[in-house]
């Protein structure tokens, strides 16, 4: 039997099969957008634990994820009500009493690149750009992960790392921009609740990734895949290591 079975092909592999493979071996997400669906999740997490074996989940282009990790542990990353969007007509009021239309947005992940290194299927495969930095998508990475399966994994990852937001809590953001022809540009915005002071902590970074045109990974996303990989095999440094507990983990 092989010791780790690695999915670099698309979500449904993992929706259809990935529990039937956990029976025989570890199994490596190298599309976590699978995870969106709450089915799959759950059925993955039955089997780890009913035949032993692990689901590890690739990091791919997310920056950060230890921290991000960390903070949510000890509470740094919670919900506050129901999101909104950042336009005008929706933005968000004083929080006191809680208001359902909104909430303050602790992890936002916004993937930019040129139209033609998008895959979309459903109803943003009609999608259009209507100029040269179109908005594609902006809310709940669940809804967003089934029709942009090989363009979500960065947020799929995210809300992952952040379970206490999850696919529902974290925001995800996708943009056409026709400028960019040879990179995926993601940014990831987090912001903690309001200290003593009334400020909250921040974190934002910006990863630019060269990418081939019209590709759906950048270049540094496959070295970073490598490194989960090797990582899953062998025991390497704060990633995840076989032989390991049942569960889905990111590596």
């Amino acid at each position: 039997h092989p010791d780790l079975v690695v999915e670099v092909a698309h979500p449904k592999i993992i929706q259809e099969s990935g529990a039937q493979i956990l029976r025989y071996a570890n199994l490596l997400v190298g599309s976590p957008s699978a995870l969106a669906d709450p089915a799959t999740e759950q059925q993955l997490l039955e089997a780890s634990r009913r035949w032993d074996h692990a689901v590890f989940v690739a990091r791919g282009a997310l920056w950060g994820t230890e921290d991000i990790t960390r903070l949510d542990a000890a509470g740094g990353l919670q919900v506050r009500a129901q999101w909104a969007p950042r336009e005008p007509e929706g933005a968000c009021r004083d929080p006191r009493p809680p208001d359902p239309s909104c909430h303050f947005q602790s992890l936002r992940v916004t993937m930019a690149t040129h139209p033609d290194g998008f895959r979309l299927e459903g109803p943003l495969a009609a999608a259009r750009s209507t100029g040269p930095r179109t908005l594609l998508y902006e809310g709940p990475v669940r809804g967003l992960c089934p029709f942009a399966p090989r363009n979500s994994n960065t947020m799929a990852a995210a809300a992952l790392a952040a379970p206490s937001l999850g696919f529902d809590g974290v925001i995800g953001v996708l943009v056409a921009d026709l400028s960019l022809t040879d990179m995926h540009v993601v940014d990831v915005e987090l912001r903690g609740p309001p200290g003593p002071t009334g400020r909250s902590f921040a974190v934002h970074t910006h990863r630019e990734n060269p990418a081939e045109p019209g590709a759906v990974t950048g270049s540094a996303t496959v070295t970073a895949f490598w490194r989960s990989l090797l990582g899953a095999a062998r025991p390497l440094p704060g990633c995840c290591q076989l032989p390991s507990r049942p569960g889905i983990r990111l590596c």
